[in-house]
């Protein structure tokens, strides 16, 4: 039997939150069978996603790619922010669904005399990773090739005290582009201000597994997009919207802007984004310990938001009539859905267990992705 994600210590330490009790999720040995014909179509639209560039800012491929791949019912309307909305349905309550289009990079800060390039962070994660690792600038004339340079202890001939450094992350990274002056990268069109990315590919892996960067957050994305393309439009109770929104890496910045613009008539939000699971070889198992291939996942409590007890009971309730596996738990990180708190909206957050977030090679389960697009169509028709 697999381990039960929710721990006896880690559901009474929320129940103490609202001195409320959650029902039990549907178990995991429950899962239902693999419909290849599901897997096949997450994919269609996960792979193309997962390959769309679009860090803070910069969303517009992602955005491009979304469109795409609406049901031609959808009328998609962009704001003023750069949030993609799709509006379903008519009357109250008015629930929202939000996804972030956006990734993480970094953004040219200067060039240097040598030509090279000095950048900035966009969103956070560890430098490391990149060290040593293609790149490729985001230029209006295309994508220009790129290496992130490694530090000196990397390189052949260490001494002993540089190769000491590498117990530490690097302070900042250097990006090559191969040129010898200022002049010349300036003539490649590369200028201050533009985003930088490593390349990135998506690839399935054995079984239902999938590897590739920036999972974070198109697999929430995906989910949107094949709720929509199940919905009867007809059949809803009262007006839903999905929203996919921008610079949520920087600071959940197209959320406030959505959440601004509609004020207190939400009557609840789902921020859907990563559950960042434990279930990796060196993770401690005490907390986020969602499973990867378990089914999709309610974030009752991360770093931005507490979702109330009765909610998350709704949602298991709920996923459990559906037949759709459901996992609970807690993690690191924030969600969209938190920028409408200052409206007084709750927060119903749901997640998708991710191994090795914010890395080149993140690892998903086709499955869960399928799960997360059951529970939005779930919750968008029946509560």
């Amino acid at each position: 039997m697999r381990r039960r994600v929710f721990t006896t210590g880690r559901r009474a330490a929320l129940a103490l939150l609202a001195g409320a009790s959650f029902t039990a999720p549907l178990a995991a040995q429950n899962l239902p069978p693999i419909d290849a014909a599901r897997i096949a179509e997450t994919e269609s639209v996960l792979g193309p996603l997962v390959e769309s560039y679009g860090p803070s800012g910069a969303e517009g491929p992602v955005r491009a790619t979304v469109q795409r791949m609406l049901p031609s019912w959808a009328h998609a309307e962009t704001d003023t922010a750069g949030n993609l909305w799709v509006r379903v349905g008519k009357g109250d309550p008015l629930v929202v669904f939000v996804a972030h289009m956006d990734e993480i990079g970094f953004s040219v800060s200067a060039i240097g005399d040598d030509g090279s390039l000095e950048v900035k962070p966009i969103g956070g994660f560890i430098h490391s990773l990149f060290e040593s690792r293609p790149a490729l600038i985001h230029t209006p004339g295309g994508d220009v090739p790129a290496v992130f340079e490694p530090r000196s202890a990397l390189l052949p001939g260490a001494d002993s005290a540089a190769r000491a450094s590498l117990t530490h992350q690097p302070t900042a990274l250097v990006v090559d582009v191969g040129t010898e002056n200022r002049a010349a990268t300036e003539r490649l069109g590369v200028k201050v201000g533009q985003t930088i990315t490593m390349p990135k590919e998506y690839v399935r892996l054995a079984g239902t597994r999938a590897t590739g960067r920036s999972f974070d957050d198109r697999v929430g994305c995906t989910a949107l997009i094949l709720a929509l393309r199940r919905l009867d439009p007809s059949r809803l109770k009262h007006q839903v919207i999905f929203i996919w929104s921008v610079r949520e890496e920087i600071g959940l910045e197209g959320a406030a802007a959505a959440a601004a613009s509609l004020g207190g008539h939400v009557a609840r939000v789902h921020g859907i984004d990563t559950f960042v699971s434990a279930d990796s070889p060196l993770e401690i198992k005490t907390f986020a310990d969602a499973l990867v291939g378990d089914g999709p996942v309610s974030r009752a409590v991360d770093n931005s938001a507490v979702t109330p007890p009765p909610l998350v009971d709704t949602l298991v309730a709920l996923a459990r009539t559906r037949g759709i596996p459901l996992q609970v738990g807690t993690t690191n990180g924030g969600n969209d859905g938190s920028a409408f708190a200052a409206w007084g909206v709750p927060d119903v957050a749901i997640g998708w267990p991710l191994r090795y977030s914010h890395s080149p090679a993140e690892v998903v389960d086709l499955r869960d992705v399928a799960g997360l697009a059951d529970i939005v169509q779930a919750v968008a028709e029946g509560w």
